[in-house]
């Protein structure tokens, strides 16, 4: 059963995709019963892609320009997009994983994973947030990480950005208590997609269509987080466990 996003205020609901070609965001939304006249925006970088994202959505789709590590254009991004109207729920999604040697290689590449992976969540969700207090209602889905518990030599670049980003959310979430603005904490493990593509799957893997469900139903449910699959909850609190000495020697 899909799960219906609605304001209380029986006007078609308009929600927010932040990374608007993100597997995994477009994933949500096609899990969502959006009805046909429910606005849709995209949000990212290449038009064309964007264009062609918004036309597999049966439901109204605007494009807008947005750039996760252009940090100083995202207060004036936040005001455009509220300038046409209230949101119902943001999905922030922008990310990239990036080898670990390569970014080993060339560090401006570290400054760009970390950048879109962690610090542009942080200063988007801050402007939107604000004006979604004032508001006094409004999701926001933020996409963490398995990576996040306990970042491995293998990809610590990746897993630090992402424990930031997970730390992040979770003091929004705490600082938008009782506001009427909710945050979900989406915590996905290897997903098998356009971002891996070429490595190889680890144990527990997940399709975008299952992380889709998977937050449709926590949204539906009032979940503020959801570990994708479900076991990995309990295996997180494992990772947390693992002698340092042993934890060195994990390869992925």
């Amino acid at each position: 059963m899909k799960t219906h996003i609605t304001n209380g205020a029986g006007s078609p609901p308009r929600i927010l995709l932040l990374g608007g070609t993100s597997e995994i965001g477009l994933a949500i939304l096609a899990a969502l019963a959006l009805p046909g006249n429910a606005e849709v925006i995209l949000a990212g970088r290449d038009e064309q892609r964007l264009a062609a994202a918004g036309k597999e959505l049966p439901c109204q789709v605007t494009t807008m320009a947005y750039d996760a590590i252009d940090t100083g254009s995202h207060p004036a991004f936040a005001d455009a997009v509220f300038a046409a109207g209230a949101l119902d729920l943001v999905i922030s999604a922008a990310g990239v994983l990036i080898p670990q040697d390569e970014v080993e290689r060339d560090v401006t590449r570290a400054a760009d994973m970390v950048e879109t992976n962690f610090t542009g969540h942080v200063t988007t969700l801050l402007a939107i947030a604000t004006r979604l207090r004032t508001q006094g209602r409004g999701t926001i889905v933020v996409l963490s990480s398995v990576a996040a518990v306990r970042p491995r030599k293998a990809n610590f670049v990746y897993g630090s950005a992402k424990a930031g980003l997970d730390a992040f959310a979770r003091g929004l979430a705490d600082s938008l208590h009782g506001t009427g603005v909710r945050v979900v904490l989406v915590r996905p493990g290897f997903v098998t997609g356009r971002m891996t593509a070429g490595m190889s799957p680890a144990p527990l893997s997940s399709t975008p269509a299952q992380v889709g469900a998977a937050t449709a139903a926590a949204l539906g449910g009032g979940k503020a987080s959801v570990w994708i699959p479900a076991p990995l909850a309990g295996m997180a609190v494992a990772l947390r466990l693992v002698p340092r000495p042993l934890w060195r020697r994990v390869s992925r």
